[in-house]
């Protein structure tokens, strides 16, 4: 499938990234409910501080790496995809809704938790629904490659 070791590489790169971008959707919403039925608000802030700080260290970056990490498969192999295939279309545009939700809609609303603003707890758990589907989006993408 790959045929030269720079594009296994590109590949490696790509899967990890993906890994790294996605860790936080399944630990931060178990571990915010867990916060969420204690008393003590100043733990909930905090928690969604190092969530923010972290997304933008962390996460963020990740999700970035993936696309351009695919984007780079794209160009360098034409074996693996070409540009003018539907599914390749579809999959910049959804990493795109993606980065705008990630950034704009849910480490927003964690600094703003964080800052005590109790009301942009639906916005992360709204954008976190976002971002869920749209990932299950891409993967349908990467898997069954509609329009190819």
């Amino acid at each position: 499938m790959f045929p030269s070791t720079l594009s296994k590489v590109f590949f490696f790169f790509h899967i990890l990234s993906i890994v790294v971008a996605f860790a936080p959707a399944s630990v931060h919403s178990v571990l915010a409910n867990e916060f969420a039925q204690d008393s003590d608000s100043t733990l909930v802030r905090k928690f969604s501080g190092l969530c923010a700080k972290n997304g933008q260290r962390i996460y963020a970056p990740a999700l970035v790496l993936a696309g351009l990490f695919g984007m780079l498969l794209v160009a360098r192999d034409d074996t693996i995809a070409d540009w003018d295939q539907g599914w390749v279309g579809m999959a910049l545009v959804t990493w795109i809704a993606m980065n705008g939700v990630v950034h704009g809609l849910i480490i927003r609303s964690e600094k703003r938790v964080a800052q005590g603003d109790d009301s942009a707890k639906k916005t992360i758990e709204l954008g976190g629904m976002i971002v869920t589907l749209l990932f299950l989006f891409m993967l349908y993408l990467m898997i069954w490659k509609p329009g190819l």
